[in-house]
Formats: structure tokens, sequence, C-alpha cells
């Protein structure tokens, strides 16, 4: 009876040898994957980088552009300016040119008409007559002269009103080139949005409890917060702070002229909370979406790029009393807009 308890005891000893060795494989098999792992992250992190600097150039230049384009429409519009108050000085005189052309037409009949007279009464005197045709060949050198600089003036101010109806399609131009620079601007920040939930799908990844809905990046209340408070754990401060290092890294490719900001939303469920600290769920709502921004702050996020707001129970994504819809209602909404 002895003989075999000892075979029995020395036979378990090798089954438990094979599976501490079937457990060693396994460890060095997850250790090989997460290696691998690690290297395509980082991989791909180097690209997005790269294209990263790539589209900061291209704002560079843009904004370069819109700064040439802004400085050659102000000059044509003082251009502009210019030539129709030399068309308006222009206009004045040929005005009071053609005033007195007609005054010296008028005179040139009275004295034709005075001359007829005196031909027909004084024949005999030649020196008057000589005198007065003296007077009037004056008169028509002076309305030549006059026509000449009328000539003139009308020829300049034809060339002013080319320049002037040029200058105008030019500005029109100008004004299209910039509307178009205007709308590639807002593209642009639309694909910093784009980019900024992208990495920060990339950073949190697929994790029970945060979720992408349209414009919003949402976390479930329970992943940052324990039932009925405001205070962040760990997880939830450490994945607020992968969030703040991806909003960081989208902003400083972002114009400083353009008044993008983050917004945080709290929201909870239907069910009523009553406490010392929070008499409601507005409170409770505003004061986890405060948390939230303290902590962004925290991890060198401009405040005045952040904005906090509570909803309380309002805001339900599902109106149902289930487990799973009062759970889908506690949230909290990150929205990447403009101011």
């Amino acid at each position: 009876m002895i003989g075999r308890r000892r075979s029995r005891g020395v036979d378990i000893w090798p089954g438990f040898v094979d599976a501490l060795s079937g457990l060693v494989m396994v460890m060095v098999f997850m250790l090989l994957v997460f290696v691998l792992a690690q290297y395509f992250l980082g991989t791909a992190l180097s690209g997005s980088e790269a294209a990263r600097d790539r589209l900061s150039k291209e704002m560079a230049a843009l904004v370069e552009q819109l700064s040439i384009e802004k400085k050659a429409s102000e000059g044509l519009r003082a251009d502009l300016a210019r030539l129709n108050g030399q068309l308006a000085e222009n206009s004045a005189e040929r005005d009071k040119l053609s005033h007195d052309i007609a005054a010296l037409e008028a005179l040139k009949t009275e004295l034709e008409a005075k001359l007829a007279e005196m031909g027909d009464a004084l024949e005999g005197e030649k020196s008057t007559s000589m005198a007065a045709r003296a007077e009037v060949a004056l008169l028509n050198q002076q309305l030549e002269t006059i026509r000449k600089e009328m000539a003139r003036l009308a020829a300049a101010l034809d060339a002013s009103e080319k320049l002037a109806a040029d200058q105008k399609v030019q500005i029109v131009d100008l004004g299209k080139r910039l509307n178009v620079a205007l709308a590639g601007k807002v593209e642009e920040l639309q694909r910093y949005r784009s980019e900024f939930f992208g990495k920060l799908r990339e950073v949190l990844g697929n994790r029970p409890g945060i979720r992408v809905e349209g414009d919003r990046f949402v976390f479930q209340s329970e992943v940052l917060f324990d039932s009925g408070s405001a205070e962040m754990g760990i997880d939830g401060i450490e994945q607020i702070r992968a969030l703040a290092k991806t909003l960081n890294d989208i902003a400083k490719q972002v114009p400083k002229d353009v008044p993008w900001v983050l917004r945080v939303d709290g929201h909870t469920d239907k069910r009523p909370i009553a406490s010392g600290r929070f008499p409601s769920n507005w409170e409770l709502s505003t004061a986890r979406a405060i948390t939230v921004i303290k902590t962004l702050i925290a991890n060198g996020v401009p405040a005045d790029r952040l904005a906090a707001a509570g909803f309380g129970e309002y805001q339900p994504l599902e109106k149902g009393d289930s487990d799973e819809a009062l759970a889908r209602n506690r949230r909290i909404e990150i929205r990447f807009d403009a101011r």
C-alpha cells in the first residue's frame, strides 16, 4: 500500500512541469506580440508626424500668400481712389472748357454778324475791316487751341476710365481669390478636427466605454468617475492626459487667428441625486465637466481654449429606463469646435 502511494506522488510532478513550461511559452508569445505591436505603432506615428509637418508648411505658405494678396488689394484700392479723384478733376475742367467754348462760339457769331453789318456800311474803311478780320482770326486760333485741349482731356478721361475699369476687375478677382483662400482655411480646420479624432482613436484605442458619435468624442462616466462622484480616478486621469497630449500636438498646427475651442459637456442619467455636495444632477454634471477641464489645463492645454457645461439629465441619448439606457446617458462629451 505504501509503495502505491509513493508511485502516485511521483506521477504528478511531470504534469506540473509540463503546465509550467506551457505557461512560459504563452508568456514569451505574448511578449513577442507586444514588441511587434509597439514597432508597428511607432512606424504609424512617425508617418503621422511627417504628414503634420507637411500640413504646417502648407498652412504657413497659405498665410503668407494671404498677406501678400491683402497688401496688393490695399494698393489697388488706393490707386483706384486716386484715379477717381483725377477723373473728377478732369471732368470738372472739361465742363469748364465746354462752357468757355460755347461762350466763344457765341462771341464769334456776334462778331461775324457785326462784321457783316460793318461790311455793308463801311465798305471803304479797309483798315477797320482788316482789324475786325484780325480779331476774328485770333478768335479762331483760340478756338482751335481750346478744341485741341478738349481732345487731350477727352483722351485722358478715356484712359482713366479704362484704367479704373481694369482695376475694378482686378479687385473683384482678388476678392474671389481671398474667398477661396478663406474657404480653404475653413477646410483646413475641418481636417484638423478629423486628425484630432483620428489620433485620439489611435491613442485610446477601442476601449469599452469610449466611442465617437458624429463630431463628439464620448467617455462613459464610469470610465472617469465613480458613481455619484466628481473625483477622477487614476485610469481616468491617464486617459485625459492622453487627450491633452493629442490636443496640444494638433493645436501647434492650427493658426493663432483661428478661434477654436474644446468644449467639455457633462451629462447624467435621470435618477435623482441628493447629497450635501451635489443637490441635483445639474451640479454633478457641471462638476465633472470642470474636473476634466482642470485636468486638461494641468497637462498644458491653454485655459482660453476650453469651455465646460453641465446638462444634468436633460439631454439623454436614450429615453428608456433600462440599465443599458441609463448607463449610455451618463457620459462626458468632448467637442473640437469654433468659438
